[in-house]
């Protein structure tokens, strides 16, 4: 080398927001924004270029667009279940709150995005993640916006922090994972399940029920299905509880997809496929759909001897097949409850009956002007 000359350096040139955001919203995608749909893979669909950009579907039936990402993917825990678990070898970087406030508000002022789903890996702490999640929705809000932000609630989190959180979100989460200690200590045991789980998820619910109903933030979880050993009659009674004892708004449910946790766990040694693990969480979903908005209860549920929801059959048709002195329930006379038991009726056919009959007698379901499979099912349950 001349002596003359100076010395040549490379640099290597860090992520940019962008790549961040590629590999921050691809770790994000266990935590679920939306409802289920019919096709298992419908509710985890991103945009194909800017994967953070996250359709979603409205309680109203409409669609939205949320922004969804992890502000980061470092994680001091060791979650058996988690392919972010501390053990894991992969990369680890993450968003400074300042970082994800202008990127997100640059993607909302082109109305690309109508609200944000923030989650995080632990940092160090959980209020260490908390102050960087609440920090990122106070910025958003002192800059003037008003619309959605979820924020998930990190378990283990204090009181301060869920509160300051609450005063920022328009709804927060925090995930149960497993119905019970004895399934939660074989995945995770370096948080403590009455304390860190159920006990932050009652801190949430008391303090929310500090707000007027009307401006009251929303309160989620969710289950991780197929991780543990638990059966899907231990999920749907702890679901049921969570909706009477903590007011929870919804119950979401992901199906441990095989090869994402530790070899060591009940869902890698699983017998059930990844598809029929898909199908297992969309008879989970339909069972939470009887729960909250068919009158039904935990009790009423068909499960198989093992105590499994039947792959093969809806629930509702399941248990219309269990209980043949229901039927056949009589269109022209029967009340609303009645009518949102039989098997292919949802509320929407329930009311066009409801506000139809009022008109005239009704002679066979052909005078609902409804077709489809779901609909055909409802013939052996009818009569006029």
């Amino acid at each position: 080398m001349n002596k003359n000359q100076p010395p040549s350096f490379s640099f290597i040139k860090g992520p940019d927001t962008a790549e961040k955001l590629a590999i921050l919203s691809r770790d994000a995608q266990y935590d679920l924004a939306c409802a289920c749909a019919p096709r298992p893979d419908e509710h985890r669909r991103r945009s194909q270029d800017q994967k953070w950009v996250y359709p979603v579907s409205l309680p109203s039936g409409g669609r939205t667009f949320l922004f969804k990402t992890l502000l980061s993917n470092t994680c001091s825990n060791n979650c058996r279940y988690c392919p972010l678990r501390k053990t894991q070898d992969i990369r680890r970087l993450g968003l400074q709150p300042a970082e994800l406030a202008k990127t997100f508000l640059s993607y909302y002022r082109q109305r690309k995005v109508s609200g944000l789903f923030l989650s995080s890996g632990v940092l160090r702490n959980a209020d260490t993640t908390m102050s960087a999640l609440n920090e990122s929705a106070r910025i958003l809000r002192r800059s003037g916006f008003r619309g959605y932000i979820h924020l998930k609630v990190i378990p283990g989190a204090s009181e301060a922090a869920i509160r300051e959180s609450l005063s920022l979100a328009t709804a927060v989460s925090l995930n149960i994972e497993v119905p019970g200690e004895e399934h939660f200590r074989a995945l995770a045991d370096d948080k403590h399940y009455s304390r860190d789980i159920l006990g932050t998820i009652d801190c949430i619910s008391r303090l929310r029920m500090q707000y007027a109903p009307g401006k009251r933030p929303h309160q989620t979880t969710q289950f991780i299905v197929g991780a543990g050993a638990e059966t899907d009659n231990q999920i749907v009674a702890q679901s049921a509880l969570l909706y009477k004892k903590f007011k929870l708004n919804r119950v979401y449910f992901s199906a441990y997809q095989r090869g994402a946790g530790d070899t060591g766990i009940p869902g890698e040694r699983s017998r059930l496929s990844n598809e029929q693990m898909l199908i297992r969480e969309h008879r989970l979903y339909q069972t939470d759909w009887l729960l909250r908005k068919y009158g039904f209860s935990a009790e009423e549920i068909p499960f198989e001897e093992d105590g499994s929801l039947s792959l093969e059959k809806d629930p509702k048709e399941a248990w219309a097949e269990r209980n043949p002195q229901f039927f056949p329930v009589n269109i022209n006379t029967a009340d609303r409850f009645q009518l949102m038991r039989i098997p292919g009726f949802g509320a929407v056919t329930v009311d066009r009956i409801l506000s139809l009959r009022q008109q005239c007698r009704i002679r066979s379901l052909d005078a609902l002007g409804t077709r489809g499979k779901l609909f055909r099912n409802a013939k052996p349950y009818t009569c006029f």
